[in-house]
């Protein structure tokens, strides 16, 4: 009866466990960009309830989506779907440095790297992931699901419920706003839709 009795009780704190970390709150609310702001070039809008960010190639500036809000420990998750250009989703950043925000971007693209940790204005590539891995989570052309946890010292991000990129122990800044990027010097189609978050 022991190991039973043990078995009921992780059971119970696991599902108590699962309760408090779905404690999501929207972080758009699919009409406007309200607790958003534009910054740099490209264009931002919403369309069937989904931000749709575009930009130009001649346009050499990069543009960012950027959350009024400032966030420290959260859990994060969304659809994309990245059709031309690179892009981004920036947590922890500071409005400041070249291409307009200084921080951690988990990578978004519609050919490579995505999933991957990059920090602008910082070092550059902390985690990028191989092509052929890439290839066992992202969906060209379709809608992909990410999720950025990020606790402390303690990140990790995954795709479609593949991890692909974890840092147990990142020196880096531990608090600061989110943002959606539109790379400069390219042509850019990307959507974001489902934004959420919890702080738990």
């Amino acid at each position: 009866m022991k190991p039973l009795h043990g078995t009921i009780l992780a059971l119970l704190v696991s599902i108590g466990g699962a309760g408090a970390a779905e404690n999501f709150k929207p972080l758009a609310n699919g009409k406007d960009l309200e607790g958003w702001h534009a910054t740099g070039k490209g264009d931002w809008k919403i369309e069937d309830g989904a931000i749709h960010g575009t930009h130009s190639k001649s346009e050499k500036e990069f543009g960012h989506l950027v959350s009024d809000k400032t966030f420290k420990d959260f859990t994060a998750r969304f659809k994309y779907k990245a059709l031309k250009g690179n892009s981004g989703f920036y947590f922890r950043i500071e409005e400041q440095g070249f291409s307009g925000v200084s921080g951690f971007q988990a990578e978004i693209d519609p050919e490579k790297d995505t999933g991957g940790l990059y920090e602008t204005n910082g070092r550059s590539w902390v985690s990028q992931p191989k092509p052929e891995d890439v290839k066992t989570w992202f969906h060209p052309g379709e809608w992909n699901e990410m999720i950025v946890s990020a606790h402390g010292n303690h990140i990790v991000v995954t795709v479609n419920g593949k991890k692909t990129a974890e840092l147990p122990a990142d020196k880096g800044r531990k608090e600061g706003k989110l943002a959606l990027q539109l790379h400069g010097g390219q042509d850019l189609d990307v959507w974001f839709k489902d934004l959420e978050i919890s702080e738990d």
